[in-house]
């Protein structure tokens, strides 16, 4: 029971896989239900367009599942939803005791201090007229009270985790003057800075150089697997999931299609539209018949790669 109303039979819990973690057991699970979301044509010359469509999931506590599909699959927009964005056409989304889509005002700004949402675009996420401590500070002084004081040692303490060193000198620089790497490394500090229990992560390595992708995933798995929160990780990118999640729910034309974990679906997959995303990753080392990675190179994880 929701302590705002009824809530429906969950779904089959998706998470947790192999690996051993350690979870808080106070980080509860995200429970997706029969969501759906339809955008009306406000000048009705053409059909409503059906974003979302009768979509259910459930997060278990410290999983990290992956949303995968092309754009306009409605990855963006469940990921609105989860976060209280937007609020769906149907269906129901809580989180522990809440129901997201009635929260309204204070309560949504305290669902906020738990649930953080990493962007796409590190370059436009940053407001380019504050600094960099003054953009992780804020969330330590919004959500979690601390004075000035408390939350520069905060800001120091988040920039050195995520690999900003020395933070005195990083906390006092502009977006500007960072690279792509350091401006989403100063992103996932932003959204660690309240202790959130879930962050939603949408297509956060998208616009970096394929270089830099593989130690910002590192860094979100790291993340995830020692504070025992939970991670949404969107993208289109089927190796790129392979990184940080246990699980991959393979989404298309707003409908699960495929979902699984992370081996089984990309050694064995079901779907078509799976085999395509497959069929779709590049290899350098495929013959000119244009065969995709073998089963074994796909799960593979990445080599080390150096500090972005």
């Amino acid at each position: 029971m929701s302590a705002d109303g009824d809530v429906p039979a969950e779904p089959a819990l998706v998470g947790n896989g192999d690996r051993r973690l350690t979870v808080a057991s106070s980080v509860p699970p995200l429970v997706i239900s029969g969501v759906s979301k339809i955008y009306a044509n406000r000048l009705r010359r053409e059909k409503a367009v059906t974003a979302v469509d009768d979509v259910s999931f459930t997060i278990a506590p410290g999983a990290a599942v992956a949303l995968v599909g092309a754009s306009g699959s409605g990855k963006s927009t469940l990921a609105k939803m989860i976060t209280g964005s937007e609020r769906p056409t149907a269906g129901s989304i809580t989180f522990g005791d809440l129901r997201v889509e009635r929260l309204r005002r204070n309560a949504l700004r305290r669902f906020h201090s738990r649930v953080q949402i990493i962007f796409q675009d590190p370059y436009g996420a940053l407001n380019p007229l504050h600094t960099v401590g003054y953009a992780v500070m804020r969330p330590c002084e919004n959500f979690l009270g601390m004075s000035p004081r408390e939350a520069r040692r905060r800001v120091h303490e988040l920039l050195e985790t995520v690999g900003l060193t020395p933070p005195t000198q990083y906390a006092a620089k502009l977006p500007h003057q960072l690279s792509g790497g350091q401006r989403q490394r100063v992103v996932i500090a932003r959204a660690l800075a309240c202790n959130p229990e879930l962050i939603v992560a949408d297509e956060p390595v998208s616009m970096l150089d394929v270089s830099l992708r593989a130690g910002v995933l590192r860094l979100l798995a790291k993340f995830r697997e020692e504070r025992g929160l939970s991670l949404l990780y969107i993208t289109h990118d089927l190796l790129g999931a392979r990184v940080v999640s246990d699980e991959i729910i393979v989404l298309n034309r707003g409908r699960i299609v495929e979902q699984g974990r992370t081996k089984q679906v990309l050694q064995h997959p079901r779907d078509s539209y799976t085999v395509e995303l497959l069929n779709a990753v590049a290899n350098p080392f495929a013959a000119a018949d244009g065969a995709r990675p073998s089963p074994e190179a796909l799960t593979a994880r990445p080599p080390a790669e150096p500090a972005v």
